[in-house]
């Protein structure tokens, strides 16, 4: 079993940036990837970006190329979301997921443990 625990969540200015850390506890040597949803009210979850832990190398969504930044600390076995340039459209909560296998990594079913989400707000 892996536990995830996010934390970082808050309510924002149009413009602002704000940073999501996950910390993760358990059976994490066996990841492959961590990554970063999120669901909106009303909408389904979506991939936002994602990270090959034992390379570091990040994937995005082309909505946040530029302006969210996925990184990982090995030692701390936490992932961060640094997002820049918000926009009320990046209102959502925002979960971080862990994922066993290659492949997928943009597939919300495909991952199998997640946390318990924190809420993300940008006001116009």
């Amino acid at each position: 079993q892996v536990q995830l625990v996010e934390s970082g969540g808050g309510l924002v200015q149009a413009g602002g940036s704000l940073r999501l850390s996950c910390t993760a506890s358990g059976r994490t040597f066996s990841r492959y990837y961590m990554g970063w949803f999120r669901q909106a009210p009303g909408k389904e979850r979506e991939f936002v970006a994602a990270i090959a832990w034992s390379t570091g190398r990040p994937y995005y969504t082309d909505s946040v190329k530029g302006r969210f930044t996925i990184s990982r600390d090995n030692a701390k076995n936490t992932m961060y979301l640094q997002m820049n340039s918000l926009k009320p459209e990046d209102t959502a909560v925002y979960y971080c997921a862990s994922k066993l296998l290659y492949g997928g990594y943009a597939i919300v079913n495909s991952y199998n443990y997640w946390g318990q989400g924190t809420q993300v707000t940008v006001s116009s």
